[in-house]
């Protein structure tokens, strides 16, 4: 499978980029799972962006955001792969990069993040420990994670 993985800031994305990405989140977030939401939600400005190509076209995404600005540890949200292209299973290998990339960046801090309840052991296969209880987060059920540093390991 010839999938390319494509690390970029919001300043260094083509717009064309761009509007992909935006019309991929709103497909899954907003389409699939009948989530009315503010996806634009000002933390793209203090993103790295992860996109996942075959040939020009995306496939999956994910986002990494820094510390400080959704929670004290960085965060990987957005995470999606468009349902044309579930057939890949490539959510594994998409995570793992953002966990690679986020632990490079940021090392020592761990990351949190707020998943979807039902995505709860795929998470956990990642390394990702359920902190708190389940909540409602725009009508889907959320749970926080955190996946520790590997230097506190």
């Amino acid at each position: 499978m010839d999938l390319v993985f494509q690390w970029k800031r919001l300043d260094d994305l083509s717009t064309r980029e761009m509007y992909a990405i935006i019309q991929a989140r709103e497909a899954v977030f907003v389409v699939e799972q009948q989530c009315a939401y503010q996806d634009v939600d000002g933390l793209d400005l203090h993103s790295w962006h992860l996109s996942v190509l075959k040939g020009n076209e995306l496939v999956a995404y994910a986002r990494v955001v820094a510390p400080g600005l959704k929670y004290a540890e960085p965060s990987i949200g957005r995470v999606l792969t468009l349902a044309q292209f579930r057939s890949l299973k490539i959510g594994y290998a998409l995570v793992a990069e953002a966990i690679r990339f986020t632990e490079a960046h940021y090392p020592g801090a761990g990351i949190r993040i707020g998943a979807q309840a039902h995505l709860q052991k795929f998470y956990g296969s990642l390394g990702f420990e359920p902190v708190g209880e389940v909540y409602d987060e725009d009508g889907i059920p959320h749970i926080d994670m955190l996946k520790p540093s590997v230097l506190a390991r």
